[in-house]
């Protein structure tokens, strides 16, 4: 494998986690403190900021520190359309297998 064909699959690893997508999903309409970030999701905050500190290092996400608040970004608008293809090939695929099974 290349370089690039790794660095494309440690990016889909990245978002291929139920966690981190929450946190995609929540970042979906701009920066937010990760003091907003972890009750939103439903998750601890220790585990939360494990995701968010993968996220950056991966280059997923920015963080800003203010004062004593960090915030954070999607880094990519592309990252939220990959994320709406895959909702969007799951949508396809329970349509198709229900309709399968109505003509079963």
């Amino acid at each position: 494998m290349d370089d690039f064909t790794t660095l494309s699959a440690d990016i889909l690893k990245i978002l291929g986690q139920p966690t981190r997508l929450k946190i995609i999903d929540f970042l979906r309409d701009g920066e937010r403190c990760v003091c907003e970030i972890f009750p939103a999701i439903g998750e601890e905050q220790s585990n939360t900021s494990r995701h968010l500190n993968l996220m950056v290092s991966a280059g997923v996400l920015l963080r800003r520190k203010e004062g004593v608040k960090i915030f954070y970004a999607v880094k990519y608008p592309e990252i939220l359309e990959i994320v709406e293809l895959a909702n969007q090939i799951i949508t396809n695929e329970i349509t198709g297998r229900h309709s399968l099974l109505k003509v079963a």
